[in-house]
Order: C-alpha cells, then structure tokens, then sequence
C-alpha cells in the first residue's frame, strides 16, 4: 500500500492516500485496521490521550474524547471541536504575505470592455426578478427566447433569469434588505451582462427605483425596467419582455473581444463537497494560482464564512491593516451571535458527505478551505454582495451554503468561479462560469464530465503545488477569452441564484 501522507512534522496524525483494507498497520505499528478506511481519513501516528489536541497541517483541528492508540482510526467517534485561538495576532505575517505576492511577467485574455471600464468574460442579457411574484414571468421569457435560438448574434452568451424566492415580506431596510439590493444590483451591472432588465410586481418591497438611488443610477440607460401590473397581466408581461429582449439583442451583440489586462479579473473561490484530500490538493493548488493573479494585478475573493471558522487567525495574521482585520473579526463575532440566536452550532459543519470523506470538525474543514487564498495580504473584507474595488486578496462575508456564497461572490463582481470539490458537485454559475477542480483522481475519473481539472495528482503523483497552481491560472485565463467549462456545456447555472435571505418573513 502507498505510504500515508504526513502534511507538518507537528502533526500526530496522517492521512491514507488511498483506501486501506482491515488488517493493515499504515503507521506500521499498533493494531491492525478492524475494517477498510476510506482515502482521505487520518490514522493516529502515535498514542494521542483522551483531552490531547489532535494536529493537522500543524494545526489543532480538534480534542481526542477517548485514549487514541497508535494506528487507530481518528474521526468523529474519537475526535471533537474545543476551544481554537482567538488571541488574533493582527499582521504579525504581514511582511511575509508581502513578500508571497508573485513578480511575475504580464498577462492579458480575450474580454469584452465595457463603456464602464469594466471588463466581461462573458455577454449575457439578465432578467431581474425584484419580487418572487415575476419570476415565473422572466424564466418564460428567458426560455422563449433561448429556445428561438441566437444564432444571428454569435457574441450573446444567453438571456438568463435571475429569480428567487423573497423580495416582499421582508424589511424595507436592515441586513435582508442591503443584502438583496446588492445582489441584484450587482448581477445587473456585472461586467459579464450587456443589458440588464428588472422584472416586478409593482407593489413589492424591492423597488427598483429606490435601487438606482442607491447606487447612482437614476439615469442609467443600460437598465430597462417594467412591471406585471402596469404591462397588463402575466401573458402582457412575458410578451413585452421578449420583445425588449429582441430589442437589445442586435446592441448587446454590437461588441467584440479585445486583448484585456489580467489585472482586470476577479476571482471567486468556492469549495463543495470537500473531502480530506481538500485541504491537501486542490484548495492550496487553488491558492497558489490567487497568489500568481495578485501578482498580476488582479483580484481574488475567498467567502464562506462559517468554513473559515478556527482558521481566520492565518488570515488576520496576513491582514493590510487593523480595519481589513476589524471588518473580519467583527464578522465572525456576528456568526458567533447569529447561529446561537438561532440554536445552532458554528460546529455545525462539516456535512455528513464531508465526514464520509475523511473531515472531522469545523476547524479541519476551515483549516483547508482558508488555503484556497493563497499566501498574500489580506487586502480587503466585503459585505455580502459588496461591489470589489481593491485589488489583491479579498473576503467577502457568506453562508457555508455554496449557491448563496457564490450569488454573493458573482455579485460583487467575480467573471469567474473556480469551485474545488472532492465528493463531487454539479454546479454551475450564470453570468460567470464556473471551473471545478477535482481534488482525487477517483472523482476526476467518475465524473468527468463534470471536472475541468484533476489536482488529485497532487497526492498520487506529487506534482509540485506551484506547477500545478500555474495550470489551474492557465485555465482561468482560457475561460476568460470564452473557453467553455463542463459546467457550460451541459448549460448549468440557471437556478444557482439564491440570494442570502436574513430576517423575519413577514
């Protein structure tokens, strides 16, 4: 059998590279397995007693609840989250995150500039649900219009429909209210949409014309707005919609790509069904390639923040400034607050697909997850959905949830996602597409057409994690001048729009 990986000299643990049958000694010592473990899972490397911390990549991930000899099995049935350090040392690696960021030549990909000076990797036609109430109406529409096909106008990506489930029965202000705003706006305005029209009621809470005050944009003509009410019903509105639509669409076509600094991307990192391989292949290999955009000049935002818990102290120690680390640590206050306001846990994760995969507590899964950011300062921490606007690395505030993660993340201005996942995921984003990285060679080989990229190799084949994030930041940069991930093929991304709902219903 291949011999188990030991990730820090620290660690009292390592970790099977493959799955390891009953009978085996995988530390060479100790009791033999009493049944197969799974890749991924960790073997106790010496006797860890009950109350011990429990060490991975250096770290605490949790506490033994039982005596652990040589050779046992740790995992959910030994091992539980305790305290983790919340004595932050604000910047303390500042210089060093400093000196992380890569000198590297200049990049360009194939985009389409924008009046605004922002820069699209795709060109897409959105119809904006502000209210429950028209979403039906703008999917109808969206379909109708696909399905007459666009072959006349070869630079439209698609109209797609941005609904969801809220806009009324809500606060008019507050949280919920900012958080819907932001994400509307922002999917509207993104740089991968050429024109943009809101859909509503017209009695709802989400008012379109309170929006462009927000923002600035009372006289904005890139946006078109109508509502069901004054257009005469549902069957009035959908077939004033697809006239609009067809109305824009020889404008929206009327642009081609241009060569486009890498400065100009923005990247959201996201994970999903992350197993134990996570932390070890695809999320530092996912790093590696942030640190080689922030070197280009552009931007890379990590989110999840429930799945940084127990982890945001290697983030705080690489923050800007004590306000970048303020915004975060403020942040994780409020979580603490909001799931015991709710009678939930921050232990709460991992999900049972991640336990199968070999992760044990939150601050595991954190300690992995937090490695999809690289090694460079910590430039920036966002409100959900907040437009980006300093360059480098990033972090916006979001549920663990992937689909309102991501929402948020496209929100404030990502043209691509790049999604790690270990168990497997079938996801797929609009208006930015999303790459997914497998983290096992298992995964690669059963779903295929779902993985646009194998780390697993990491692990069986150590290939060396820098290489590796250069590939991955190639393939960034191909999707950006209009190569179509797995995930577009198969036409994925129509119903991952789930803005992050706070507040009473009402």
């Amino acid at each position: 059998m291949p011999e188990p990986m030991i990730l820090n000299h620290k660690d009292n643990v390592v970790i099977l590279t493959e799955k390891t049958p009953a009978g085996s000694l995988p530390v060479g010592a100790g009791k033999p397995l009493e049944r197969a473990i799974a890749q991924g899972h960790k073997i106790a490397r010496s006797e860890i007693p009950q109350g011990q911390e429990i060490l991975k990549f250096g770290q605490i991930i949790g506490y033994a609840t039982s005596n652990i000899a040589t050779g046992d099995h740790v995992h959910s049935h030994n091992c539980a989250i305790g305290e983790h350090d919340q004595e932050y040392e604000i910047g303390v690696n500042l210089v060093q995150a400093k000196a992380a960021i890569p000198q590297t030549k200049p990049a360009t990909f194939m985009g389409y500039i924008r009046d605004s000076g922002q820069v699209g990797t795709r060109n897409y036609i959105a119809l904006v649900a502000t209210v429950n109430c028209s979403a039906s109406v703008i999917r109808r529409a969206a379909e109708i219009v696909n399905a007459q096909g666009l072959a006349d106008y070869p630079n439209v990506d698609g109209v797609v429909a941005f609904a969801h489930g809220t806009g009324c029965g809500m606060a008019a202000d507050g949280p919920g209210w900012d958080n819907l705003q932001r994400v509307l706006w922002g999917h509207a305005t993104h740089p991968n949409v050429g024109a943009a029209i809101f859909v509503g009621l017209g009695c709802e809470v989400m008012q379109v014309a309170k929006m462009r005050r927000a923002f600035g944009a009372d006289n904005s003509d890139r946006f078109h707005g109508l509502t069901i009410q004054d257009s005469g019903g549902t069957k009035a509105t959908i077939e004033k919609i697809v006239k609009k639509v067809h109305d824009l669409l020889p404008l929206v076509n009327d642009i081609n790509r241009q060569n486009c600094p890498a400065s100009k991307l923005k990247l959201a990192l996201q994970c999903g069904g992350s197993d134990g391989f996570s932390g070890i292949s695809a999320n530092p290999a996912l790093g590696a390639a942030s640190d080689l955009l922030v070197g280009l000049g552009g931007t890379a935002i990590l989110a999840e923040t429930p799945e940084i818990y127990g982890a945001e102290q290697l983030l705080l120690r690489r923050a800007a400034n004590k306000e970048v680390a303020n915004k975060l640590i403020e942040r994780i206050r409020w979580w603490e607050s909001y799931t015991e306001m709710n009678g939930g846990s921050m232990d709460n994760n991992p999900s049972p697909g991640n336990k199968a995969g070999g992760l044990t507590t939150i601050l595991e899964k954190s300690l992995g997850a937090a490695a999809k950011g690289g090694s460079t300062p910590l430039t920036d921490v966002l409100a959900y959905g907040e437009i980006s606007k300093v360059p480098g690395f990033a972090f916006m505030d979001s549920p663990g949830y992937d689909p309102a993660s991501v929402t948020g993340q496209i929100a404030t201005g990502a043209q691509i996602v790049v999604f790690t996942t270990g168990r497997g995921s079938a996801f797929g984003s609009k208006p930015a597409p999303t790459i997914k990285l497998a983290t096992n060679d298992a995964l690669f080989a059963k779903m295929g057409d779902d993985m646009d990229l194998n780390c697993g190799d990491v692990v069986s084949q150590n290939v060396e994690m820098g290489w590796k994030g250069q590939e991955i930041l190639n393939l960034i940069m191909s999707v950006a001048s209009g190569e179509r991930t797995k995930s577009e093929v198969m036409n994925l991304g129509d119903n991952e729009f789930v803005p992050w709902q706070i507040g009473c219903v009402m």
